[in-house]
Parts: structure tokens; C-alpha cells; sequence
């Protein structure tokens, strides 16, 4: 059954590839000030999507993406409302300050309009719960993209770990971060609010404590934790003043299994991996495509192949699923789990705070 369930998968697949080849998906964007939104403007440039609308409210900054992209001014609006009064995008991708994402979906939502916004969902958890309100009101999406779920390797544990390949899960481990977001050329306009505790929430507690959050809903299948428990340092604070530069969350469970997600802005390189421990084995997602499963801690690891089909970026998922097709309620992008990642992000920096474990209710 499985392999019937997974070939009418690829085969729909190909049909949605087939069919909209020559219709990219039209889309507007929400701002410009997440360095994300770069990968976004090389799929424009490769004719992968369609940018048929830009809001923007630096002058400075879209006329620098004007130039560089050759876009056509008359896709620039200064502000969302006043864009979508001209055109109706499939889809609105919002590449602003994550306190603004509350305010694309209160102006999107009711119009119909789809939304995805760059990870995390929210600031707070009741902005979070406010977006899955008015999703579910107006019986429209809203998703988050996180880079890593277009990680073959990542899609690939998840499915032999549903198929009992390391037993029952007991441990899970993610490291993500980098140098810090000044260290590797992180643009002005994105460390403008990347750094400032109200407009991002937090410092690499919030950049890279929500791809650990999320992952570990996901393979929990949407479980919440019972508790949560984290510290936070400032290993540079002369470079990142206003906020924590490194944390490390712990997430426990009922059933006794535990979290522990390491965020930082002080690696000495970039790392973004998954380690899932289970009663019979450890499967290591070590980046995006190499997965390694280990049976014995001295013996060699199986390498896993990862060439089972799946999107390559965000506007493939959309158009797959703005054309009607279902996708599991708790996926990586879905409001179930990211209003559960809000929430552990939320506790988690209350708990650095007073120095407790938090309980959840």
C-alpha cells in the first residue's frame, strides 16, 4: 500500500510539473529586508516564478533590487494594502521583520490570499494563534518556510523513523547556526531587525531555535512537550548588544524522551543537522542530503540513500499545494506546528529568563 500511495505521489507530482510548466506561479512579495528573499529573486531570474508585485517601503532598498534583478518599477508599491487594491497574486511571500508577519496575515486572510512567511511563524504565541484564527476563518493558508525542509535527508529520517527503523524514539539533537549573521555578510537591512529583541522576538534563540522546535513536532507528530528548559548567553556582546547569541533549549515529553536543541550565533562554522536517537538505532541527518544510520557507537554507519522524490524549494510546495492538493496536517510548514514552535520559543526564553523550567499547560 505504501508503495501505491508513494507512486501516485510521484506521478502527481509530475502531472502538477507538466501542467503548469508554462504558468510559474504569480506571487507578491511582503518586504525585502530578509536576505531570504534572494533565493526567492534567482527563481525569478530562472523564470520559476512570477513576481507580479512588490511591497516595499525603502525606497533606497527596492530600488537597489530594481537594478539588480531588472524588475519593472511598476511591480513596486509602497505597502501591501495598496498593492493588493492593484493585483491578485496566488500567494503573498513575506520577507519582513517576523513582528510584521501578524499584520500580512490580518491584511491577506480575509481577501483569500494565501500566505508564506520566512521561519518563525510569530514573536509571540499570541500572534501565532491569532494567524491560525484568521486562517481558519477565512479557510485560507498560511505557512512557514524553514530551509530545512527541503532537506532530502531530513524527509528521509522522518520516514524510517514511521517505519520503527530506530525503535522507539528517545533522544533527539539538533545543532543550527553559524558564525554569527554580522560574520558571514548578513545585508543591513536584514541585521537591522534580525537583532532587535521586539522585531525578531530574540536574537539565535528565535533564528535557530525554531528549525530544532520544528523538526522535533514534526517527528513527534505534532506532540507538544511538557516542559521546557533553556539558557542563554551572550558570547559577543559587543557585536550583538541587544540579544542572546547562543542558547540551548531541552524539550521533555511524556513518554520520557527528550529535545536538546543548540542555537547559536558562535559556531565556528555553519551546521544545521539532526540526530534522532531510538531504542534500536541513531539515524544522523548530517546536512541537507547525507544521512548516516548507526547501530553500535564503534561500528561504521550505514550511509542512507536520500533520492526519494520531494520539493526542491518553497514555490514548488506552493504550487503544489495551491492547486489543490492536501498535504498532512502536521507538515513542517503547517500552522500546527508552528504555532507548537512558537509556543516552545516563547517558553523558552521565559525560561532563561527566571532561571525554571517551564510546565505547559
Amino acid at each position: 500500500m505504501k508503495h501505491i500511495v508513494k507512486i501516485f505521489f510521484l506521478l502527481t507530482m509530475l502531472f502538477q510539473h507538466v501542467a503548469y510548466a508554462d504558468s510559474p506561479l504569480k506571487v507578491a512579495v511582503a518586504g525585502l529586508n530578509h536576505d531570504h528573499v534572494y533565493l526567492l529573486l534567482n527563481l525569478y531570474k530562472e523564470k520559476k516564478v512570477d513576481i507580479i508585485g512588490i511591497a516595499e517601503p525603502n525606497s533606497v532598498l527596492a530600488g537597489k533590487i530594481l537594478a539588480q534583478y531588472h524588475l519593472p518599477k511598476s511591480v513596486f508599491y509602497p505597502d501591501l494594502s495598496s498593492l493588493l487594491k492593484k493585483v491578485k497574486p496566488d500567494v503573498v511571500l513575506a520577507y519582513n521583520p517576523t513582528n510584521e508577519h501578524i499584520n500580512v496575515a490580518e491584511i491577506c486572510l480575509p481577501l483569500k490570499i494565501p500566505v508564506m512567511v520566512e521561519k518563525p511563524m510569530a514573536t509571540t504565541l499570541a500572534d501565532a494563534k491569532r494567524i491560525a484564527t484568521l486562517s481558519r476563518e477565512n479557510k485560507t493558508a498560511f505557512l512557514v518556510n524553514y530551509e530545512t525542509t527541503w532537506y532530502k535527508s531530513n524527509q528521509q529520517l522522518k520516514q524510517l523513523i514511521d517505519q520503527n527503523a530506530v525503535g522507539r524514539v528517545t533522544r533527539m539533537i539538533v545543532k543550527d547556526g553559524h558564525e554569527g549573521p554580522k560574520e558571514i555578510g548578513c545585508s543591513s537591512y536584514f541585521l537591522d531587525w534580525l537583532t532587535d529583541p521586539q522585531k525578531n522576538g530574540g536574537g539565535a534563540l528565535m533564528d535557530f531555535g525554531c528549525y530544532g522546535a520544528n523538526l522535533m513536532t514534526w517527528i513527534k507528530n505534532g506532540e507538544r512537550p511538557i516542559s521546557v528548559s533553556a539558557i542563554t548567553h551572550q558570547l559577543k556582546p559587543e557585536v550583538y548588544p541587544k540579544v542572546e547569541d547562543d542558547a540551548t533549549i531541552i524539550l521533555n515529553y511524556r513518554d520520557g524522551s527528550t529535545g536538546i536543541i543548540q542555537a547559536s550565533w558562535a559556531w565556528p562554522y555553519s551546521v544545521k543537522d539532526l540526530q534522532v536517537f531510538g531504542t534500536k538505532a541513531q539515524l544522523y541527518a548530517k546536512n541537507d542530503k547525507k544521512l548516516l544510520k548507526y547501530v553500535q557507537h564503534n561500528g561504521e554507519p550505514t550511509v542512507i540513500q536520500t533520492d526519494q522524490h520531494y520539493f526542491e524549494n518553497h514555490i514548488q510546495y506552493l504550487e503544489h499545494v495551491l492547486r489543490g492538493n492536501q498535504l498532512p496536517e502536521g507538515d513542517l510548514g503547517s500552522i500546527s506546528n508552528n504555532v507548537t514552535v512558537v509556543e516552545i520559543l516563547e517558553a523558552a526564553k521565559r525560561s532563561a529568563k527566571e532561571g525554571k523550567s517551564i510546565l505547559l499547560n
